[in-house]
């Protein structure tokens, strides 16, 4: 029954727009020693296993990553990836960001990318 109740609550989000997405608060804000380029490779190799390739996009100041839900192709998560002197700062924003039981592979993609 309470499987039921998570996938009603998941099917009532419906379908969120990138920028829906990106004007909600961050669920990380870090910084790290690697440029964006060689974090985002990073993390597209993270989500290779669970996730379709998702869509990096070229900024003035860095990359935008769209990543897409695990079952349609509708955006899940985005993550700003901006330049810094020394490496980048790195802010992920995620479509059900406030559900407790949301997949955590963007989260911990973002996390092991951080250093390395």
């Amino acid at each position: 029954m309470k499987l039921a109740v998570v996938f009603l609550a998941l099917a009532m989000t419906g379908c969120a727009t990138l920028e829906e997405i990106e004007h909600t608060p961050p669920t990380m804000s870090v910084i790290s020693g690697k440029s964006p380029h060689a974090y985002a490779d990073c993390l597209v190799g993270k989500l290779a296993d669970s996730r379709k390739p998702p869509l990096i996009e070229a900024l003035h100041d860095g990359l935008r990553v769209i990543i897409a839900q695990k079952f349609s192709s509708d955006p899940a998560a985005v993550v700003m990836i901006e330049n810094r002197s020394s490496g980048s700062s790195i802010k992920v924003y995620e479509r059900i960001a406030n559900m407790p039981l949301r997949p955590m592979d963007v989260q911990k993609a973002a996390t092991a990318c951080i250093s390395g």
